[in-house]
């Protein structure tokens, strides 16, 4: 697996995905891999070096969240699809987002100081308006550490230790991790934003992944991927926000996909009716060409119209001046 770091290497063997022009020059090329997998292990298509390794960051939630489903905790807590979805979510801090996550935490007899998260801005407009400090539960990876609170009670395990590498908690979300993505025993892991271990695995894994999510096998995991995967597309604001990405896109595909994003350029997609699973990585983790990139995707898997609003919106992105006058465009371009 070609270590992340390789910044040269990735540079020339690469290509560019994302372009943005201004008037009559490109003024930014973002290069990146992309692979897509069908019948949870064939690669269908892939551009760049598919192969190496990335930190899938946020993107991978619905795999961090299995050990949570296949163990019966969640069953045996009584959750419902809107705690699975905060579990996988990635979201804004919104009063929808906090007070669910507050409640989840009550009924387990914790407060906010069980997280482990670290405070967090509020991304939530009404709320920075309003002036609200930083806060854990503000945190967009609260619902996930919840997840992983949950399931330690289930086990038994430390509370104060369920993001310790070497603790059960994470070590059973690594050993899921390494048996749907394929990716090396023990998995290397950077330390994510939120502070939880982020495994390394290569973008063709993490796309093997998502498609075993899109047509996951008749058992235990098979029905915790359904789950997970059907909470997630049913509260997509949950899981994101009004206005992002994530939300915009599965309400576009009218449910067909499911798409979550990761911090500095990744995305995943899963689109159950084909059988499909994709990963995407742009290289200099630029947020708006990782989403150009997926909305893309899913034209090219044909579950987004290309005249749909949410393609010009992401993928086709005019680009405006102060004055509203365009001056240049954002654009896909997947090479043949």
């Amino acid at each position: 697996m070609v270590p992340y770091s390789e910044k040269e290497k990735l540079a020339q063997t690469n290509p560019v995905l994302v372009t943005t022009t201004r008037g009559p020059i490109t003024e930014n090329r973002h290069t990146g891999s992309l692979a897509i997998a069908h019948n949870q292990e064939a690669i269908r298509d892939g551009w760049g070096d598919i192969e190496r390794g990335i930190l899938p960051r946020s993107s991978v939630k619905m795999i961090q969240a299995l050990p949570l489903m296949e163990s019966g905790a969640a069953d045996t807590a009584g959750l419902t699809d809107e705690h699975l979805a905060l579990a996988c979510a990635s979201h804004e801090g919104a009063a929808e987002h906090t007070t669910r996550v507050a409640a989840w935490l009550a009924a387990m007899g914790l407060g906010e100081d069980a997280l482990l998260c670290g405070p967090q801005w509020p991304r939530d407009r009404a709320l920075k308006v309003a002036g609200v400090p930083p806060s854990r539960i503000l945190n967009n990876c609260s619902g996930k550490h919840t997840g992983f609170l949950a399931y330690a009670r289930h086990i038994g395990a430390p509370r104060d230790a369920y993001l310790d590498p070497d603790g059960r908690v994470q070590r059973d979300v690594a050993a899921a991790f390494v048996e749907i993505t394929g990716c090396d025993s023990p998995p290397g892991y950077g330390i994510d934003g939120c502070s939880a271990p982020n495994f390394i695995a290569s973008v063709a894994g993490v796309a093997r992944a998502m498609a075993q999510f899109a047509a996951p096998a008749a058992d235990t995991r098979g029905a915790a991927m359904i789950r997970l995967r059907d909470a997630m597309r049913t509260h997509l604001v949950l899981i994101s926000g009004e206005g992002r990405a994530c939300a915009a896109l599965i309400e576009a595909s009218d449910g067909r996909a499911v798409v979550k994003t990761g911090a500095d350029g990744v995305f995943t997609g899963i689109v159950p009716e084909s059988g499909v699973g994709f990963c995407l990585k742009i290289d200099d983790g630029n947020t708006a060409a990782a989403e150009a990139l997926c909305a893309a995707t899913l034209v090219h898997l044909g579950v987004l119209d290309d005249a749909h609003p949410a393609v010009e919106r992401y993928a086709r992105t005019p680009i405006r001046n102060f004055n509203g006058e365009l001056c240049g465009e954002r654009r896909v371009t997947l090479p043949a």
